[in-house]
């Protein structure tokens, strides 16, 4: 194949991806997707991945999908990635110290705080549609 025409159907899959994204059925897809997250997409059309709802403490709650072999760690990294997404979607980026965030509060579920990182959340009996709550480790005012 020469270099046109991989050129050609380069732009041909950017143009049916383009397409597909703006179907309302994939509004939960990102704008820019990763290859990572339509495998977890699809992952959870197949039931190897699940839907998270994680509680904040203002009352509010957002959707994180993880494989079912995700850790504390993982879960982590697809909350910081969301709030990063919703806030640049709002209202620009804004830096927030993910290092202080999780120096100050955990996630607990079911009664059990989530601390190891590397602990599989389906240790805890996370699993599809759970519901995970951010929690003080030390008093704050801060809430995140």
């Amino acid at each position: 194949m020469g270099e046109s025409a991989e050129y050609k159907s380069g732009l041909k899959k950017e143009k049916v991806l383009k397409a597909l994204l703006e179907d309302p059925i994939l509004s939960d897809v990102p704008k820019n997707p990763t290859l990572e997250d339509v495998e977890t997409l699809i992952g959870l059309e197949l039931g190897s991945a699940m839907r998270i709802s994680v509680l904040k403490l203002d009352a509010t709650s957002f959707h994180v999908i993880l494989m079912n072999t995700a850790t504390v760690k993982d879960l982590k990294l697809a909350i910081k990635n969301k709030i990063n997404y919703m806030e640049q979607s709002s209202m620009g980026h804004r830096h927030i110290s993910w290092r202080s965030v999780w120096a100050n509060y955990c996630l607990s579920f079911d009664n059990n705080k989530l601390l190891n990182d590397d602990e599989a959340l389906q240790n805890f009996g996370v699993r599809n549609n759970s519901q995970v709550y951010s929690t003080y480790l030390i008093m704050l005012e801060l809430e995140w």
